[in-house]
């Protein structure tokens, strides 16, 4: 095939309900369903061109060559995508994040979404959103849920077809922020993928898989309702319950930092005091505070004054991957 250019954008999502564990490693079938916003103000900018005088696939990210494991598991995807374009030509991938990547901000879910839905483009394959979040899903479990835009629900399913992420409501549904405190910006030891490997081995995460889809339920009908305390309650309370499964597994994930600690306490207190705001954690140090948007200003100059917090980004909810050039 002669070369083509293709560029996407993808944004991550805050998973509101965790997805932790697989019940398909290989497939990436998780072990729950969850449910997630994507943040508009974090994007991750992908452009691939198949060209036939490429000798081996190149992959650049953030101006500078991937390291041999991310290569190969970008190379490992464009694989996927050759194979469903019935072509064997290699690809050139250059990816840049406008926000720190490795760090639990779900650079991985825009990495792969946005990668998905520009080699699919580049390849000539015209996808359905629902087949480029399953195909997404291959590479990285949460990428998804960045595919469709808004309040994203994955559901768990037992086979491939049927696992994928479809929104339940569009980004205007209501307009929550996402005070991201930054409380360390170093890529992080342990990875998402390792962690979901080694979530059986917790004592707890039977029990958590068990419980959630309670939480999920309350948590979607909280967002469809635009009913914060309902949802400041379900989403911190998932939160814990999946870094206790972390913090107990073999070997154990303990992610927090003394400023992270100090987030999750300003914010109980915060709303106690009356101010709309909850917190969320992914795989990572780092500290969502979700809250409504009239409330976004004040709790960032909060989170701002709280000793430990390096940087803030603030972020209203995003729509789904697209192709801009």
């Amino acid at each position: 095939m002669s070369g083509r250019n293709t560029t996407a954008i993808a944004h991550p999502n805050i998973a509101l309900i965790k997805y932790w564990g697989n019940r398909d490693n290989a497939l990436r079938l998780p072990a729950n369903s969850s449910l997630s916003m994507n943040l508009a103000a974090l994007a991750t900018t992908t452009t691939v061109e198949f060209h036939p005088d490429l000798n081996a696939d190149g992959v650049t990210i953030d101006d500078a060559e991937a390291t041999a494991s991310a290569r190969e598991r970008v190379i490992k995807h464009l694989d996927r995508v050759r194979a469903l374009a019935s072509i064997n030509t290699k690809a050139s991938v250059i990816s840049r994040n406008n926000f720190p990547a490795g760090t639990g901000l779900a650079s991985s879910a825009s990495a792969f979404a946005a990668l998905t839905v520009a080699a699919c483009a580049a390849a000539g394959l015209q996808l359905s959103t629902d087949a480029l979040s399953r195909l997404a899903r291959r590479a990285s479990g949460s990428a998804c849920r960045s595919v469709p835009g808004g309040y994203v629900l994955w559901d768990s399913c037992n086979v491939d077809d049927c696992s994928y992420g479809r929104t339940i409501a569009p980004p205007d549904h209501w307009d929550l922020h996402d005070v991201i405190a930054i409380v360390e910006s170093a890529h992080k030891a342990t990875g998402s993928t390792e962690g979901h490997a080694i979530a059986g081995t917790s004592p707890l995460q039977a029990a958590r898989v068990a419980s959630t889809p309670g939480r999920l339920e309350r948590c979607r009908a909280a967002i469809l309702a635009r009913d914060f305390p309902a949802l400041a309650d379900v989403i911190e309370q998932d939160a814990l319950a999946m870094h206790a499964v972390m913090m107990t597994s073999v070997p154990s994930l303990l992610y927090w930092r003394p400023a992270t600690l100090a987030v999750m306490q300003a914010v109980r207190a915060w709303r106690t005091d009356g101010l709309a705001v909850a917190f969320t954690i992914d795989a990572g140090p780092n500290v969502h505070c979700i809250c409504p948007a009239e409330s976004s200003a004040q709790v960032e100059r909060l989170v701002r004054a709280i000793p430990g917090v390096e940087r803030v980004l603030v972020s209203a909810v995003g729509g789904g991957s697209h192709v801009v050039a």
